[in-house]
């Protein structure tokens, strides 16, 4: 099955080496992970006094996330931590209060650096975030990809053959694979309990 994944990268740079890593991870994965990039740097900044009256951006950016199975963080580090853009990105899809976009939804989180800790800082934030936003989050392979430069990508800005894009490649078959599993789960717990509810309901008739 194809799960619909909602890809958000941290980088607004178009050569952005995040970026590339995404349309590679898209370009793995396109028979089972129906990938979309949505961009983030046209969202005006959280004010939670527009909530009443949100931007046609807010709206957008939510209904996206909305409609995904799942949500791919791919990102550099900014200063040891989450750039300001996506970390903007991932308040408006949490607002209003109650009503988090995020909520729920299966997660794995991708960090690229030509540094050597590959965005370790800039992914634990993230991964902070999400762990409050009650998305279950991938927990291996974990991915802080270092000394990554543009040399490992081909003209169409993908990966090429290499070590790094066999990582890419496990990490996304895990990715499947996690949504995979946490979607059939829920789909068998809420199964599990509509039949205990037509058990109890049919004793009381008895």
């Amino acid at each position: 099955m194809a799960y619909k994944i909602a890809i958000i990268v941290g980088s607004l740079r178009e050569g952005s080496i995040n970026r590339k890593v995404a349309r590679s991870i898209c370009r793995l994965r396109n028979d089972n992970l129906n990938c979309s990039m949505i961009e983030i740097g046209e969202l005006p900044l959280y004010n939670q006094d527009l909530d009443s009256n949100p931007p046609p951006q807010w709206t957008r950016f939510r209904e996206q996330i909305a409609a995904a199975d799942g949500v791919l963080f791919v990102s550099p580090e900014y200063n040891r931590g989450i750039p300001g853009v996506l970390k903007n990105a991932i308040d408006v899809g949490s607002r209003p209060y109650g009503k988090s976009v995020f909520d729920k939804k299966p997660a794995a989180i991708v960090t690229a650096s030509p540094g050597s800790i590959g965005g370790f800082g800039s992914n634990h934030q993230i991964r902070q975030a999400a762990v409050f936003l009650n998305m279950p989050v991938m927990q291996q392979p974990e991915a802080y990809l270092g000394h990554v430069s543009d040399d490992a990508f081909d003209d169409s800005g993908c990966l090429k053959e290499g070590p790094l894009k066999d990582l890419i490649s496990v990490l996304a078959h895990a990715f499947h694979d996690w949504v995979e599993m946490i979607l059939r789960s829920r789909q068998l717990l809420a199964e599990d309990s509509a039949h205990a509810a037509q058990q109890a309901k049919a004793r009381e008739h008895v």
